[in-house]
């Protein structure tokens, strides 16, 4: 029976080595795993089934691109090797096949420089740390659970599911804020189009009707003029404006009260206080069913909140929680999270099924954000053609009032 060379890692994260016996390389893998080993590598010890190593070792020298990786790419990935790892494919060699596809040099690097560390016996969730611009910190702490649980596959599947909710919910936003971004740009072109190049021309043919001209034809004449002789630094003072917006959001304080003044948006804040419920009790139910401790979950979520005054909130119950108190009293002192989410986070501390209530109130959320994406844009269509109505309606109409007061007198003298 053949013999085979082995590298696997046990619950303990320790990298063990060997030989096993084996029909196939197949039966050896499934040998391995039954005895709970996350298996490395595994081959032949002699004959042409051994695969030779080190094929990627020079691929680091001939590309110059930075390591890089999209968030759909970041998805196929941990998919296609949580379906590897389940099917019995060693992680080395499962790592190695996908590299192979990768369809960007960006995402080689990552995958090869991942496989030289796990070549060299590094565990694989220190090998993306290595990485960490590429893999957030959830990807890390959840395949360490798995690592540590022997329950890899599962864990990677989990988190493919997260990664792909988490990207739906980006792309309905994406959407909530693409239709009234672009209408309000329109809006603001036509309207400084009509202000600059079609309103001055006017003055001269009102100069020639010597009438009184009325007061909303003199406002919209001396804004067009001031924007027309002064368009320059209109253009400087906006520019200036954005710059000073810009500094102010990189600064700890201006985040903060950034954070703090979305959340409260008349429109948008209670679309954006879904989203970030949503993201908070995904990412905590994720990590907690993978069998990440719940401090440990809790910086993670702190950290990929979005949204500072969230995070804010849930350090505070990190605290809270480690001095031996529960999770949802800082949460209902909060006032941020509804009565809802802290009465379930209660109940889930309470029965032991926290993981549970938070994927409802995820899914509950998600389905409010859809909700709220789809009445969002049919609200946002008609308030953009009235703000463009009066806009333009107003500058129209303080170019015709002159003329229909010229006819006035004129009817008036005959």
């Amino acid at each position: 029976m053949p013999s085979f060379k082995y590298s696997a890692r046990d619950r303990e994260g320790r990298t063990v080595t060997g030989v096993v016996s084996g029909k196939t390389q197949q039966d050896a893998i499934a040998d391995l795993r039954k005895r709970n080993l996350i298996v490395l590598d595994v081959r032949q010890t002699s004959g042409g089934g051994a695969k030779k190593a080190g094929k990627s070792g020079g691929l680091l020298a001939g590309l110059t691109r930075r390591p890089s990786a999209s968030k759909e790419q970041m998805v196929i990935f941990t998919r296609q090797l949580a379906t590897m790892i389940s099917a019995g494919v060693p992680l080395l060699e499962s790592l190695e096949v996908l590299q192979d596809q990768a369809d960007t040099p960006g995402f080689r690097i990552v995958l090869d420089g991942v496989i030289e560390s796990v070549r060299g016996g590094t565990d694989l969730s220190t090998a993306l740390e290595k990485f960490a611009k590429v893999f957030p910190s959830i990807y890390i702490s959840m395949v360490r659970a798995g690592e540590v649980s022997g329950q890899l596959d599962d864990i990677l599947v989990r988190l493919a599911e997260y990664l792909e909710a988490s990207e739906k919910l980006k792309r309905d936003i994406r959407a909530a804020m693409t239709y009234p971004v672009i209408s309000l740009v329109m809006v603001l072109g036509i309207t400084m189009f009509l202000m600059v190049g079609i309103v001055p021309k006017f003055k001269e043919i009102f100069d020639t009707l010597e009438i009184d001209l009325p007061g909303l034809t003199r406002g919209v004449l001396g804004v067009s003029y001031a924007l027309k002789d002064h368009f320059g630094m209109v253009c400087l003072g906006f520019l200036g404006v954005i710059a000073l917006y810009t500094i102010w959001r990189r600064t700890e304080m201006g985040a903060r009260q950034w954070d703090w003044l979305v959340l409260r948006l008349p429109v948008f804040g209670p679309l954006f206080q879904k989203v970030a419920l949503s993201r908070f009790s995904r990412t905590f139910a994720t990590l907690i069913k993978s069998g990440v401790p719940i401090l440990g979950a809790l910086e993670i979520v702190s950290q990929t909140a979005g949204n500072r005054t969230i995070s804010a909130v849930v350090d505070n119950a990190k605290e809270n929680v480690r001095q031996g108190h529960t999770l949802a009293e800082p949460l209902m002192e909060s006032k941020i999270f509804p009565p809802m989410v802290t009465r379930m986070v209660q109940i889930g501390e309470k029965s032991g099924s926290l993981e549970q209530l938070l994927e409802k109130i995820s899914d509950f959320y998600d389905d409010q954000v859809s909700a709220a994406v789809k009445t969002l844009t049919s609200m946002i269509e008609p308030i953009m053609i009235g703000v463009m109505g009066f806009l333009v309606g107003g500058i129209v109409l303080a170019v015709f009032l002159p003329i229909f007061e010229l006819q006035k007198q004129l009817g008036q003298r005959n």
